[in-house]
């Protein structure tokens, strides 16, 4: 059964709390792991990602056999269903209709005394896209990932793909394809972002590192960051659903274990303003269980972490979304967007109950890449912006100079920084001769 709380229970305060502060994974104490696997790629380069890659994946690969052939790659390519191919291509097409309008523009002006100032953008040069391999092997992820990098127009971009046993999956290369990726690699774990991080003789190094992983490609992206840039460190899946009574309590059990399916440690939390309506959603669930293919993982999400809240009012229920700040928020109610209006802490939200998260995570456009763990109080989830950079640009007139010089002059002074003052100075002085 999942956790019941209501905000009209005397202990709700301490029970939400606790409910905040679960600890929902398991952290295994792998950084020193981690560290020996960097330093060893970092020394020996192919030949320790090549080991390492025989004894985690139990492939065995040479130099010339990391990365997918042309012909290889297109033959994989080949096995793929014209159905999902289809369905792959309109997501591809709409992630790439919605992350071009992302893209913000040059801007450039003239200051109060002829001094242009401004800034532009560019994307970064190269760009590493890490995509788990085995059962966790989304295809969907790789279009999240490497289309905004394409739309931002990053020069190169490649993907490490581990391959376990020597499997492919098919819809990650034809995703890659669809994205624009130039080469994928079958490697993974901690060896894969050591060699996108640092380079080896074959894998040439890059400048951003994106996508999830296991504990180890966590650790390791926490490691390498500040040689490379890196989107987030990512969290267990979450999902939180407000909803009225006006709702199917099956369609929301399904919304909660779209989520709760996807890990053990996942979280699904429904608010309601309707005590009946939550138990009715809670039996739905469990009816749902006993015939969902992964409902082993899914139930015990939902046991474990799982939670109802009700609510007296949707007021309430938008202050508890804003402190859960969750990955994904569904807005199951009459008027969504009159709620979302007093929402402002989550990932990504899903207005009206005809539109599940599951939408999101596949074809509705907008990025699955997600805040999580409530880092969506601080931080956004994937765009284009992950993969630019903004360079400030600033020219100044002999006229500006001398209106705005004796004031920086001043501020260096007053920050012992002679240098940077004399720097004014001296063509200060030239003006006034």
């Amino acid at each position: 059964m999942p956790h019941f709380l209501s905000t009209a229970d005397a202990d709700f305060e301490d029970r939400f709390a606790a409910l905040l502060t679960m600890k929902r994974e398991d952290s295994p104490d792998v950084d020193a792991a981690v560290a020996d696997i960097i330093a060893d790629v970092r020394a020996r380069g192919d030949a320790a990602v090549i080991e390492l890659t025989s004894k985690f994946d139990r492939l065995d690969l040479a130099p010339e056999t990391l990365a997918f052939g042309r012909d290889e790659w297109e033959a994989e390519i080949a096995k793929v269903p014209d159905d999902e191919r289809e369905a792959l291509e309109l997501a591809a097409e709409r992630i790439r209709a919605y992350h071009a309008r992302q893209m913000p523009e040059n801007e450039q002006w003239k200051g109060p005394h002829g001094e242009t100032l401004g800034w532009r953008w560019g994307p970064v040069s190269a760009a590493g896209l890490y995509v788990p391999g085995g059962l966790a092997s989304y295809p969907s992820s790789v279009l999240m990932n490497a289309i905004p990098a394409q739309v931002a127009g990053v020069e190169r971009l490649v993907v490490t793909a581990p391959t376990p046993d020597g499997k492919a999956n098919p819809l990650v290369l034809l995703a890659a394809k669809l994205a624009g990726v130039e080469t994928v690699y079958r490697v993974g774990g901690a060896q894969a972002i050591a060699a996108l991080a640092y380079g080896t003789e074959t894998i040439a190094p890059v400048d951003k590192i994106t996508g999830p992983g296991n504990a180890f490609v966590a650790a390791a992206k926490r490691r390498v960051f500040g040689r490379v840039g890196i989107d987030m460190i990512a969290g267990p899946s979450e999902i939180l659903v407000i909803a009225d009574r006006g709702n199917d309590p099956d369609w929301v059990a399904l919304d909660l274990l779209s989520q709760a399916e996807h890990d053990e440690s996942a979280q699904s939390i429904l608010i309601t303003t309707d005590h009946k309506f939550g138990l009715a959603v809670a039996g739905a669930v469990d009816e749902r269980l006993e015939r969902l293919e992964r409902g082993a993982i899914a139930g015990a999400s939902w046991r474990d972490f799982g939670a109802i809240i009700t609510v007296r009012n949707l007021g309430e229920a938008a202050a508890l979304a804003d402190q859960i700040a969750p990955e994904h928020l569904e807005l199951c109610v009459d008027d969504p967007e009159a709620l979302a209006a007093n929402i402002s802490h989550a990932g990504a939200m899903f207005l009206g109950k005809w539109t599940p998260e599951a939408i999101g995570d596949y074809i509705g456009g907008p990025n699955h890449v997600l805040p999580t763990a409530r880092s969506a109080r601080f931080s956004s989830g994937l765009s284009v912006m992950d993969f630019l950079k903004r360079t400030t640009m600033a020219k100044m007139t002999p006229g500006a100079l001398k209106a705005i010089g004796p004031a920086a002059e001043t501020l260096a002074r007053s920050e012992s920084l002679q240098a940077h003052g004399l720097s004014v100075r001296a063509r200060l002085d030239q003006l006034n001769e």
